[in-house]
């Protein structure tokens, strides 16, 4: 099995440089599309509201994952506050949009997670909701690296990422694992704090899988490698299965590894809401399971809720 990418990077002395890199476009902020230019330093909050020292709700090694990434040991995961996305439907609301501040972490305290989690035998480290700490996630893996870190690093994101950033991160993350949630910008401006959701997400969507590739899959049936894309269904079909799968199969790959998934619930503001305040049906979940079929999907990791 070969090494993460991102020890490369650390033994040429280019990680820490990246991590200034980094550091620059967080204040004042452009880490996102929303290009907020708040003056970080001074404590003043873009959209995600988030501070710039990174602040964590909960660290632990995760079983809830994808199978791929969980393995026999658990997922490393560090569940970050904030989001950028700010989704009117959250499940996790009360940490992504500022009711639980978490607890704020130095590099060095983030990086002493990595090592823990690994040290638990953590098949990866998944980063949730990493897009707004990415520079202070880079510059604690400097020191994590140093340390002896050597297992693969997950993005697991939103899916709204800038391009710029995504560039600073080319083999840096062995996995990519975004959301894809709303298709058409228009329905994507009334459910999220981004009205141009769903060009961003494809846009780095094709960034993430040209530095990647399809997922791999590793002895023990670990991922090792690639992009695992996430999907949640949503009523209605608002957030239009149908064109994000034949968009996946035509501009990324037939093979690409999908999650269709199930577990949507009205919660938060969702909660009341004419569209979205209700569950799918079981007519809606598998009309979208036979759509990413006929979209070209050829199964070869597509995962469905049915």
């Amino acid at each position: 099995m070969s090494s993460p990418s991102y020890l490369e990077l650390y033994e040429r002395g280019e990680l820490e440089e990246r991590a200034e890199k980094l550091a620059e476009l967080s204040s004042p902020c452009t880490l996102c599309p929303h290009r907020c230019q708040v003056d970080r330093t001074s404590g003043k909050l873009g959209i995600c509201g988030s501070p710039l020292e990174a602040r964590v709700n909960s660290t632990f090694a995760h079983f809830g994952e994808e199978a791929p990434l969980v393995g026999r040991l658990g997922s490393g995961t560090i569940f970050f506050c904030g989001c950028n996305l700010r989704c009117k439907f959250c499940q996790n609301w009360e940490i992504s949009q500022g009711l639980d501040p978490g607890h704020a972490l130095s590099s060095e305290e983030l990086a002493s997670l990595m090592i823990d989690l690994q040290r638990q035998g953590c098949h990866n480290i998944n980063f949730v909701t990493p897009t707004h700490y990415i520079h202070a996630i880079v510059s604690a893996l400097v020191i994590a690296a140093s340390r002896g870190l050597s297992v693969p690093l997950v993005y697991n994101c939103g899916g709204y990422e800038n391009l710029e950033v995504l560039a600073c991160l080319d083999g840096m993350f062995d996995i990519y694992m975004p959301d894809a949630k709303f298709y058409d910008d228009d329905i994507a401006a009334r459910f999220l704090k981004a009205k141009d959701y769903g060009t961003r997400a494809r846009e780095a969507l094709l960034a993430m899988h040209a530095q990647v590739g399809d997922l791999e899959i590793g002895s023990g049936g670990i991922a090792t490698r690639g992009m695992l894309i996430r999907h949640l269904v949503m009523p209605e079909g608002l957030a239009g299965t149908a064109q994000w799968a034949a968009w996946i199969a035509r501009e990324l790959s037939p093979d690409s590894y999908v999650n269709i998934m199930d577990q949507y619930r009205p919660c938060h503001s969702a909660v009341g809401d004419e569209q979205i305040g209700r569950l799918p049906t079981y007519a809606e979940l598998h009309s979208v399971v036979e759509q990413a079929r006929a979209a070209g999907l050829n199964g070869r990791g597509f995962l469905a809720p049915l």
